[in-house]
């Protein structure tokens, strides 16, 4: 199944319009936020090539985002990162042995389908009833540019001189079809790789241009 990120730009333009769309989800993390002793979600003022335009940056398969997630569990409980075809309950078993540890990680603790990463720099995901009722728990572009950094010797990516990103989605992925595929990638890790770029992307566009990476 398929998994599209998207880049939400916190701008003005967007953030205070009558008819912005995450107007309910914005105000939702500014609670749990404030409940963390944080400060709100910052909204830029409009500048000449920004708009509040909302746009894909990557996609990617769960599947995929479950062995990116099972190989940082690994790397940061000091156990060999070794390659497998599929999790087969393995994942699941990870999550079960090292829950303090998921918990505390912004890659691994945050929903598939939905939820949202800020540029805001917090030492864990937040998480309350309202969050889990809605798109799940409250990630930091940060924490989560800090941790695909951490697994990326393990995936044999230099951070310092990441690969280029893929293409982003051409459309709206559909949550029952396919996602594309990676490009030619002859390596162990390929899979990982395509989803470390894809989050890698959106978490540096994330900091650099004052956006909110979106799950859908």
């Amino acid at each position: 199944m398929a998994c599209d990120l998207w880049l939400v730009p916190l701008v003005d333009v967007l953030c205070h319009s009558p008819d912005n769309p995450f107007a309910e989800e914005l105000a939702d993390y500014d609670r749990a936020l404030a409940d963390a002793g944080q400060p709100p979600v910052p909204v830029f003022g409009y500048m000449p090539g920004m708009s509040g335009e909302v746009a894909p940056v990557a996609g990617f398969d769960y599947a995929a985002l479950h062995l990116l997630r099972r190989a940082y569990l690994l790397r940061l409980s000091g156990l060999p990162v070794d390659p497998v075809d599929g999790l087969d309950g393995d994942y699941q078993q990870l999550l079960e042995m090292f829950e303090g540890t998921a918990q505390q990680s912004h890659l691994v603790w945050h929903f598939d389908h939905a939820g949202a990463y800020v540029p805001l720099d917090f030492p864990h995901p937040l998480v309350n009833d309202t969050l889990l009722a809605g798109g799940g728990p409250l990630g930091s572009s940060h924490g989560l540019l800090r941790e695909l950094e951490a697994v990326a010797p393990a995936l044999d990516i230099d951070p310092a001189n990441p690969p280029p990103a893929p293409a982003p989605p051409s459309r709206p992925t559909r949550l029952d079809e396919p996602a594309e595929l990676p490009g030619h990638d002859p390596g162990l890790f390929a899979r990982e790789r395509h989803v470390w770029q894809g989050l890698h992307a959106a978490a540096t566009r994330s900091l650099a241009q004052g956006s909110m990476i979106v799950f859908s």
